[in-house]
């Protein structure tokens, strides 16, 4: 029996997974865990204990640890880097020697952090390089073996910030990689903290704030990445600040990531002065958003082009933080010949302790059996006894309901214009909430975007909230007919239903799409057809289960949201508790 224990580790986004004989356990992110930090860089001790328990193993049994992350990955371009600039990169050189003796002395405390002795550590350490561990986690859980084109991009892992395979079977050829200093995660950052969203992971803030913009500065952009006919992509000198040293994942006092400055000087010559982060939004930041957001779309699509004419398939498997972007994924299938798209649900860094795994299975373990990831719910689940405890807890009336009668109570509250936490079996792999951690809203009602952003999310109000819809019904609403299961593309509503759903039609008349089948989600599906057959649209609005914190993951943690926020009722599995009217 082969048990591989897969682990991001000690930088953001820990996280980890176990795989037992080639089929999926459980996966969790730490920051779900522990001290509930967003994009925890600390090791992911809790994930582990927590993947291990709900398999029911101990680390005894594990005969594999793989980590996505080989220090003697692209030496000769980390050496070329460090000769070019010998000053500014020596602390950056001694950062990495120190996190290799981090990361031996970490595992051979391991058995510690389990509670086991340590003649039970008896696994094999497989290092993984970070963007074949993107690739692997998307293309060895899709359910492709055929030919298949691989794409993983994101700022920076192993000093390359993308990577380009040929996958087939259960062999991925790596065809090509991207060194740093050029990468279109740092681009995108460095926009991102000029705009003033200086804080670690918010560059969904700027897809966001994009359709309030014109695309303003389309020469400058240019001018910042081009796009060779005999490369992939290439930052201008000057307007970008890499990495130089310093801890990776370091906190600061708020236990926030402490990010280093990714623009220059000259980048704010050309610009004027960055925004500081409590200055009002004006046309100057959502113009910088919108040409920002189109250069990085331009840049995917000639990527996704070339990668197509190196490997032609219409089958297409992606990952890497840049994957995230719902907007150039779903231009991707536009713009270039790829059709079937199969991505990672945690494409961010926790995804490759996943893909990490997988490669240790097929590549060093000897597995041959394919796993299909159909759903994304491999985190924790809790029992009635779990939600009843956590219902009991406060002085508020709750019920015990079931089937129909359950579907119908929230439903009919939806419809009142009320907004219901939905806390349901095993929690979500990646950072979307899927139906299970979700508040959940009617996307009909034209107030309800602004309630939920000023009274339960309380975050800037330009962000928009997304659409879950029956599968089969997509085509009704969407003007792009895909499959998105995961939450990875942003499409265009119809024009006849822009105006019929506001609360989750962002302003240049898209939506995040999640489409919902019964086979992934029963209980989800069933209340959105419910809510279809009531209210005459079969989608509802869905937003992550948090308030500026990571997602909740445990009862209590749903609990305390509920109470601390103006969420009018919250369903935790068959138990549902409502706020008296005016409190």
């Amino acid at each position: 029996m082969s048990v591989i224990l897969g682990i991001n580790a000690f930088h953001a986004d820990s996280a980890a997974c176990l795989v037992v004989d080639g089929q999926l356990r459980a996966a969790v992110a730490e920051e779900r865990l522990g001290d509930r930090q967003k994009h925890s860089p600390q090791f992911p001790q809790h994930a582990i204990r927590s993947v291990l328990k709900q398999a029911g193993l101990q680390l005894r049994d594990v005969t594999h640890v793989a980590i996505a992350r080989n220090p003697k990955a692209n030496v000769l371009s980390k050496a070329r880097y460090v000769l070019s600039k010998p000053t500014r990169s020596m602390a950056a050189v001694w950062e990495h020697f120190n996190r290799n003796r981090k990361t031996q002395d970490t595992f051979d405390q391991l058995a510690e952090i389990c509670g086991e002795p340590r003649s039970h550590a008896k696994f094999q350490i497989v290092p993984v390089e970070h963007h074949l561990a993107h690739i692997a986690s998307a293309y060895y859980l899709s359910p492709f073996e055929s030919l298949t084109a691989g794409f993983s991009y994101d700022a920076s892992g192993d000093f390359v910030s993308a990577m380009a395979a040929r996958c087939e079977g259960n062999k991925i050829e790596i065809l090509d990689r991207v060194a740093l200093p050029h990468s279109l995660g740092f681009f995108y950052t460095a926009l991102c903290q000029f705009i003033g969203f200086d804080e670690f992971g918010e560059e969904y803030k700027v897809m966001g704030l994009a359709p309030y913009g014109k695309d303003a500065y389309p020469e400058l952009m240019k001018k910042l990445v081009t796009l060779p006919d005999d490369g992939w992509f290439q930052l201008a000198r000057g307007y970008f600040g890499m990495h130089q040293g310093g801890q990776s994942g370091a906190l600061d006092s708020r236990s926030h990531i402490i990010m280093g400055r990714l623009f220059t000087e000259k980048l704010s010559r050309e610009l004027g002065e960055p925004r500081q982060r409590s200055a009002p939004l004006t046309d100057r930041e959502r113009n910088i958003a919108r040409s920002c957001q189109v250069r990085f779309e331009e840049a995917a699509v000639h990527c996704l082009s070339r990668l197509h004419q190196l490997v032609p398939t219409t089958q297409l498997v992606m990952a890497g933080g840049c994957a995230l972007n719902g907007v150039a994924n779903a231009r991707i299938l536009r713009d270039t010949p790829f059709r079937t798209p199969y991505l990672q649900s945690a494409s961010s860094d926790d995804g490759t302790c996943l893909g990490a795994a997988y490669w240790c299975y097929h590549n060093v373990a000897g597995g041959t059996q394919r796993f299909h990831m159909q759903h994304a719910f491999w985190g924790p689940g809790y029992s009635d006894a779990d939600n009843l405890a956590a219902a009991k807890m406060c002085d508020i009336h709750f019920q015990r309901l079931e089937g129909d009668a359950l579907l119908d109570a929230v439903t009919d509250l939806l419809r009142q214009g009320k907004v219901v936490g939905w806390f349901q079996g095993r929690s979500e792999w990646g950072p979307r909430a899927l139906g299970n951690r979700t508040i959940l809203a009617d996307p009909t009602n034209p107030k309800m975007k602004e309630i939920i952003n000023a009274k339960i999310k309380r975050r800037e109000s330009f962000r928009p909230f997304a659409p879950s819809v029956l599968a089969e019904s997509a085509p009704k609403y969407f003007e792009q007919t895909v499959a998105s299961p995961f939450m990875m593309h942003v499409v265009k509503f119809k024009p006849e239903w822009q105006a019929k759903l506001p609360a989750v039609c962002h302003v240049d008349g898209t939506g995040r799409l999640q489409t919902v089948s019964r086979h992934e989600n029963e209980l989800y599906y069933d209340l959105i057809k419910n809510f279809g057959r009531k209210s005459g649209a079969d989608i509802v609005l869905n937003t992550s289960f948090n308030e500026n914190e990571p997602v909740v993951d445990t009862p209590q943690q749903a609990l305390n949201c509920f109470l601390r926020t103006d969420m009018d009722a919250l369903c935790l599995g068959n138990y549902l508790l409502q706020k008296p009217t005016g409190a």
